[in-house]
């Protein structure tokens, strides 16, 4: 199979899909690999590196979408993307079709195969590819607390940790799994007094188990996230529903409860957000105030941290990937039970239910597309 590597041109998005050992590793299975000019540069791997690996150089974006019969990306494409993709042509990749119903008509249009990495699940119901990168997030989200709440950055200009005779800032986690978990223990880490909800009662008492004494517990309800929210110094948002749109957790109501200064990082921004409030924000601009509440809300924050991330992503990726351009996607997903979960988007059919619920469209039921493609 022909693979192509475009540069992510999202906003300071510095990963790539692909690194030169996944390059070698396709090349292994006897598979042509194009890569853009520089697209690893922001993650530490020089189109020397490519070549050595047996990738093949293209200077620019549009050869890479005109060659390839598979593009493997880090992000959704981007307007200027749109018109680059062919009919029939694999895009894998994190698309989050529930946040924008602009991308989900364009690729609708274009009659392109969508495979998203974040609705590939397990059996078990774990999302394999969505994990590394919610990893990374919920690691990140109370460093980049820590830092809002910093007074010129219009934060309460609290120490996230505290120091001896004076209280440590109180965060609050709004979800369970991964992102949360991984929230929770960094914050923990820091020093601060975490409280972690979630509706599941049989995760709460998981978490009760292995978290730091520091960590406490509470059932995820309105009532509890009403009282909560007046104390907290720091919330982060970790809530997901697969393929689907965040519920709106905290309303913009509910920032009037809120102390000034108080800092939101909603890591679920890029799945339309649990806080009413917030939208996608950038590298370049991650904050914006409301009711003197800081939002943070950036949309791609593994980005930020680029060589961690794209190891970590192409760890998780590339056996499927491997799969994808070994059998082709039709063989692989009728084989294959977490990749076919991965199909959102297929001819200009949408295939995956929390798609069409958000923007009220038509589901077309995934087994009669397989079979037009055997």
């Amino acid at each position: 199979m022909i693979i192509g590597v475009p540069k992510e041109i999202k906003n300071n998005e510095n990963r790539v899909a692909l690194t030169p050992a996944g390059v070698a590793e396709m090349k292994k299975h006897n598979h042509t690999v194009y890569v853009q000019a520089t697209a690893g540069m922001g993650s530490g791997f020089s189109d020397e590196d490519y070549v050595a690996a047996g990738a093949v150089i293209l200077p620019t974006i549009e050869e890479v979408y005109g060659i390839a019969e598979m593009i493997i990306k880090v992000k959704e494409p981007i307007a200027s993307e749109y018109n680059l993709i062919k009919e029939g042509q694999l895009l894998f990749t994190y698309f989050h079709f529930a946040s924008s119903e602009e991308l989900t008509h364009a690729m609708i249009e274009r009659k392109a195969i969508c495979l998203a990495y974040e609705t590939v699940e397990k059996k078990d119901r774990s999302l394999p590819l969505l994990i590394p990168m919610s990893e990374v997030a919920g690691r990140m989200a109370p460093q980049e607390g820590a830092k809002y709440l910093e007074k010129p950055l219009k934060g309460r200009g609290i120490l996230l940790g505290g120091v001896p005779g004076v209280k440590p800032a109180e965060v609050l986690v709004l979800g369970g799994g991964i992102v949360g978990t991984q929230a929770a223990k960094i914050a923990a880490g820091f020093g601060a007094r975490v409280t972690i909800m979630d509706i599941n009662l049989n995760r709460l008492r998981e978490l009760d188990d292995i978290m730091p004494a520091n960590v406490v517990t509470q059932m995820s309800n309105h009532y509890n996230i009403k009282e909560a929210i007046k104390t907290a110094d720091l919330i982060i948002g970790a809530v997901l529903i697969p393929g689907a749109k965040a519920p709106h957790l905290i309303t913009r109501d509910m920032l009037k409860d809120m102390k000034p200064g108080t800092v939101l990082v909603d890591v679920a921004v890029d799945q339309g957000g649990c806080i009413e409030t917030c939208k996608p924000t950038t590298h370049e601009n991650p904050t914006f105030i409301i009711d003197d509440v800081v939002h943070y809300c950036v949309a791609n924050m593994p980005g930020a941290v680029p060589f961690t991330s794209t190891l970590a992503l192409t760890n998780a990726t590339l056996p499927y990937a491997i799969m994808l351009a070994n059998k082709g996607w039709q063989a692989a997903c009728a084989q294959n039970d977490e990749l076919r979960l991965g199909l959102n988007v297929v001819n200009g059919e949408v295939v995956y239910k929390g798609v069409a619920d958000a923007w009220n469209l038509p589901l077309t039921n995934l087994s009669n597309v397989m079979e037009a493609y055997a």
